[in-house]
């Protein structure tokens, strides 16, 4: 195993974790035994990728700002990477758009599975609703509101305040620039070891992904749902999945166009990544994965990867935003609804700007995918049409969202000239 790629390694503790649950739930005990004594296993190993999602965040974003020692240079970069993410996102909903009113898989959910699936997940639904509801009744700038915090020490403790750390980190850096060299230095060194050690860490982590991935796909196979109704949902999944591939195959071409840098190269270098993206379904999760494969891998310069890659694992949910459109416009083709092209305009613009302001939303790709029904004027409860199968679809799109950060950063990094 230790001769072999890690992204080798990931693939193969996915394809035996998901062998070993096969055949185990033949067995009476088998589904018990893998939720008791395997899943845990899992468990532990996402809990230890979060665990530093906030210090490196922290260490990456005040090293990476400080470096620029130029307040100007800052700006230019958000710029850009602000703007690619919006444009990205706008793509993938378009895409996700595009693919629906084609395949049109509502069209193959027959009135009595639309009935079953209601009633089986009518609690799940009304849960999101409810949660949406919250949401909504927040002010207009409630999500700026939101950005800054009120202590550093409690946003840091919920890693769904990402936004909140990834500001005071800004705020802290851009400080650290406009103080004078010899008092910042102290501070400066300090964190520039304290970035080292988390990537250590990151190092130590990684060595035990094969089996993490293991027992968490393991325990998704003992614990999905029966297969007829993958079965029903099967032309909803795949119209999802092709958008997906579309959209990372635009990824691919913005990476030849802006950088001359090959398909093959990119994927190598972020596979990893993406196949821990896959089997924890947690952007947030991958982030210290993605930021080394990143900067070791595909060449970007440490600066622009602290600023991008932690921007984007909060507001870049392209995955996401394209699973939104499929959803909403399969959910009304479900119903028998007839979506026209202002409605459709709608989606767009709904969940693009969903997507910027899920951050601080737990489970936030099912709740602001009631925002964007709402609009539509698409009916909340069918939500519960998609939950049987919302939980593998969430590993393709958290895939294409770390696919998206990374194409980005690449992106970005040519642009200002930070790529080797």
């Amino acid at each position: 195993m230790k001769k072999l790629a890690l992204h080798w390694q990931i693939l193969l503790g996915m394809v035996f974790g998901v062998l070993f649950a096969i055949i185990m739930i033949q067995f009476d005990w088998g589904k018990t035994f893998i939720v008791n004594w395997i899943k845990p296993f899992g468990n532990i190993f996402i809990n230890l990728l979060k665990l530093i999602a906030v210090p490196l965040i922290l260490a990456s974003l005040i090293k990476g700002v400080s470096d620029l020692k130029d307040i100007s240079k800052l700006s230019q970069m958000g710029g850009r990477t602000i703007g690619l993410y919006v444009f990205t996102t706008v793509l993938a909903v378009s895409i996700g758009l595009v693919a629906v009113n084609i395949i049109k898989p509502g069209s193959y959910i027959s009135e009595q599975t639309r009935t079953e699936l209601v009633g089986n997940y009518a609690n799940d639904a009304n849960s999101k609703i409810a949660a949406a509801e919250k949401q909504k009744e927040a002010g207009p700038l409630q999500a700026l509101e939101d950005i800054v915090p009120d202590n550093i020490i409690k946003a840091s403790s919920d890693n769904g305040n990402m936004l909140q750390v990834i500001f005071f980190a800004l705020f802290f850096g851009v400080s650290l620039i406009l103080i004078p060299y010899e008092q910042a230095q102290p501070v400066k060194v300090f964190f520039d070891g304290f970035n080292e050690v988390i990537l250590k860490m990151i190092d130590i982590i990684m060595l035990a992904a094969p089996f993490g991935v293991f027992a968490l796909l393991a325990s998704l196979i003992a614990e999905s749902p029966s297969l007829d109704l993958f079965k029903a949902l099967g032309m909803y999944g795949l119209t999802v999945i092709i958008g997906l591939l579309i959209m990372i195959g635009v990824y691919l071409l913005l990476v030849k166009i802006f950088t001359n840098r090959s398909p093959k190269f990119f994927l190598n270098g972020i596979a990893p990544a993406q196949l821990l993206a896959f089997s924890t379904s947690s952007s947030a999760a991958t982030l210290p994965v993605t930021m080394e494969r990143v900067v070791d891998n595909l060449g970007v310069d440490d600066e622009v990867a602290s600023f991008v890659l932690p921007i984007g694992a909060t507001i870049n949910m392209d995955g996401t935003s394209l699973y939104q459109a499929v959803a909403a416009v399969f959910i009304a083709q479900a119903f028998g609804m007839d979506l026209n092209l202002g409605a459709q305009l709608g989606i767009i613009a709904t969940a693009t700007l969903a997507s910027i302001g899920s951050a601080a939303v737990p489970g936030a790709g099912m709740v602001m995918l009631v925002i964007v029904l709402a609009q539509a004027g698409i009916p909340e409860a069918g939500l519960a049409l998609i939950f049987a199968i919302d939980r593998p679809l969430d590993m393709c799109r958290t895939t294409v969202n770390v696919t998206g950060d990374a194409a980005v950063s690449t992106i970005v990094a040519k642009s200002v000239g930070k790529l080797e």
